[in-house]
């Protein structure tokens, strides 16, 4: 297969393949960094398709294993972790920036590991049902399905536990100044 091929078959899932690997990975230029090392390989190995309808799960897959292969990669589960430790400052620094919630989930989102976190994006944004995800990675339903809760209970718990941190800094703010909430008086 030539490379006019292979770039026929990208084009209609294109955005769609950028936009999960951004998501994957957490933001757009380490996203953008995914996508192009995955395209790379996915040049490299296009002959291994033998059916050109499969090429959507067959990027997807390899785009998933090239994020995965990057996660076990020390620099990788460092960076992972100073951009959740900087999330999270910024997050308490200023509660009301409009993209709280955004960043909220970014940072939920590190407690995964890269096969949870490619199956929660590929269903809660991608859209993809139960039975899909269970042909995709060639699972039983049952088990994607206790992955998925799994996966939404790893990164409730850390949302719990932002909100609790959250409110105890808010408390301590109040109290810098020995006054308490609606104890102002003027003199």
């Amino acid at each position: 297969m030539n490379n006019d091929r292979f770039w026929t078959l990208l084009e209609p899932i294109h955005g769609q393949a950028e936009g999960f690997c951004r998501r994957l990975a957490g933001n757009r230029d380490d996203g953008d960094d995914l996508y192009q090392d995955a395209l790379l390989v996915a040049m490299r190995k296009i002959g291994q398709l033998r059916d050109e309808t499969a090429f959507h799960p067959w990027l997807f897959k390899l785009i998933i294993n090239r994020f995965r292969n990057r996660t076990r990669e020390a620099w990788w589960r460092h960076r992972a972790g100073l951009t959740a430790g900087l999330l999270e400052a910024v997050l308490i620094d200023d509660p009301r920036d409009k993209n709280e919630a955004r960043r909220l989930l970014d940072a939920a989102m590190t407690v995964l590991g890269a096969k949870d976190k490619a199956m929660l994006v590929l269903c809660e944004f991608e859209q993809w049902t139960i039975a899909e995800l269970a042909e995709f990675f060639d699972k039983p339903e049952g088990t994607i399905k206790a992955r998925l809760s799994r996966a939404r209970s790893k990164m409730r718990r850390f949302l719990e536990g932002h909100l609790v941190k959250h409110e105890r800094h808010n408390q301590l703010s109040e109290g810098d100044y020995g006054l308490q909430k609606g104890n102002a008086t003027a003199e």
